[in-house]
């Protein structure tokens, strides 16, 4: 079974997380990156109205190709209750027909599950079989707390089998 992890982050959080699931998975990563700067109050703020709005975003890769993948990890921050424009973007150029897929999402504080909603949502229309999802709480954890935070998840929700 050949499993690969596709996912942004912005701080680093959603980065470990990601790192996390691939140690323990055996699985293949892409880090998608946001061309647009999303650094400083202002820039941030209208990176939520964009995540709310679903605004796409130049991205780099600007495609993924997951022929001979057999499961899918879709991994987001949560902005404004959403999956990140840079994740909404990589959604809409690939092709998840006949792919399962898990859906991860982190977050400061709450909002994870509307976040994992819509990505549900996004994946289902691009033809994918959602398998499983999480969200996982990153405000205020240390780097080693958020690894065993992940790695319980792991445990719990059987991931090792998909």
């Amino acid at each position: 079974m050949k499993r690969i992890i596709l996912y942004y982050s912005q701080r680093g959080t959603t980065d470990l997380v990601a790192k996390t699931l691939a140690k323990k998975l055996n699985a293949d990563m892409v880090r998608i990156h946001d061309l647009k700067n999303r650094d400083g109050f202002k820039n941030k703020f209208l990176a939520s109205i964009n995540a709310f709005r679903e605004t796409k975003t130049d991205i780099v890769p600007a495609k993924v190709d997951l022929t001979g993948y057999d499961t899918i990890y879709i991994g987001t921050p949560t902005w404004a209750g959403n999956p990140t424009p840079a994740i909404i973007t990589l959604i809409d150029r690939c092709d998840l027909r006949a792919k399962d897929v898990v859906l991860f999402a982190t977050m400061d504080a709450n909002h994870g599950d509307s976040n994992i909603a819509r990505l549900e949502e996004k994946v289902k229309l691009r033809g994918a079989r959602v398998i499983e999802s999480f969200t996982i709480a990153t405000k205020n954890k240390s780097p080693k707390k958020l690894v065993k935070d992940t790695e319980t998840i792991i445990e719990m929700k059987d991931l090792i089998m998909y």
